[in-house]
């Protein structure tokens, strides 16, 4: 570790060294459009291990082979010019939004009617705005956001994930899970912390992968299903057959590096922003309780949707079991 950073501060400024620089994790996450604010850094104080060589940091996900975007012509947005507009059930953009009616906010008019509904999934103001609301946070409710396509300006209240992340991330070296994540601020709760990022490819790339992989487990750890809308009667052929997935063991941002916990401090929402490209729908990380500086950032990897909790209990299912080594005091055990 103490060699691959003398070489990124000492010699990496030089002429001549372009190969060398971009295959520098510290120059990959120096070139960050957002390191000089909120930087990620990378730290070892247990052991002389490095990242793996093969690994790049990337700051957006990157399509495969036979992944398309919808065509711009195709792509649509709302048309609210005054953006407190878009918090609001008249705002195009959040047409797809379940009613609930509990955790409501409205306009109300000169006779206490309400005039517009406020459906979309942040807290407007003070101290939490911008901060997902507790009744989405307790759900597995899709998120959807104003986009580019849209009249609202940039600074839209309804485009939180889409301005990126606004925290200080820190990979580092766990004492017995490998390498970790943590901040260097104190993160509240229901604030947004990164997304997950890597190559987006086809299932039929993702099955090959896997396949290819010493350990298909271990392979399944990095990849993951944009599968929250997938629907066999939808009217979209791309919603209909097997979900694109996100790979990134090999190219990812600080987030691939986020560890299992049954007891987590954060969760993944899917967000949207054109409803055209819900087959590429992002992969939000948000803060599930306030998170002090310094603590280890966490997920649960199946988020208790799967049956590795009743397979724990089975002596011969737990031969071929992973161990769970989060420590925490809701550990089930065995992470699948």
């Amino acid at each position: 570790m103490e060699e691959a950073t003398r070489q990124h501060f000492y010699r990496h400024g030089e002429p001549d060294r372009e190969n060398e620089k971009k295959n520098c994790h510290f120059c990959q996450i120096r070139s960050f459009a957002t390191h000089a604010q909120f930087p990620v850094t990378i730290v070892n104080t247990e052991d002389d291990a490095v990242l793996d060589p093969d690994f790049r940091f990337v700051d957006s996900s990157i399509l495969g082979k036979g992944v398309e975007p919808t065509k711009k012509e195709f792509l649509t947005g709302c048309e609210c010019i005054d953006s407190e507009d878009c918090q609001y059930s008249t705002c195009n953009c959040l047409q797809d939004i379940q009613d609930d009616s509990s955790d409501d906010e409205g306009v109300e008019g000169n006779f206490g009617e309400k005039l517009n509904k406020k459906v979309y999934a942040y807290h407007s103001h003070g101290a939490r705005g911008g901060h997902l609301r507790s009744k989405i946070l307790v759900s597995r409710h899709p998120i959807y956001e104003c986009h580019e396509s849209c009249a609202c300006g940039p600074d839209c209240p309804n485009r939180v994930v889409e301005r990126g992340r606004k925290i200080p991330l820190q990979v580092f070296r766990t004492r017995n899970r490998g390498w970790g994540v943590r901040s260097t601020v104190d993160i509240k709760k229901g604030q947004f912390v990164d997304k997950y990022m890597g190559e987006i490819i086809t299932a039929h790339e993702a099955n090959r992968r896997r396949a290819k992989s010493h350990i298909a487990q271990r392979k399944d750890v990095y990849l993951f299903a944009l599968d929250k809308f997938s629907d066999p009667n939808s009217y979209d052929e791309r919603l209909r057959g097997p979900p694109l997935e996100v790979d990134g063991e090999f190219m990812s941002g600080p987030t691939r590096f986020v560890n299992h916990s049954c007891e987590p401090n954060l969760r993944i929402f899917a967000r949207v922003g054109d409803h055209a490209d819900k087959h590429l729908h992002d992969l939000a990380f948000f803060a599930i309780r306030d998170i002090p500086r310094g603590e280890e950032l966490t997920f649960d990897y199946v988020d208790g949707i799967d049956d590795s909790e009743n397979d724990a209990l089975d002596p011969e299912k737990q031969k071929d079991m992973t161990r769970c080594l989060c420590g925490s005091k809701a550990c089930r055990g065995y992470l699948w």
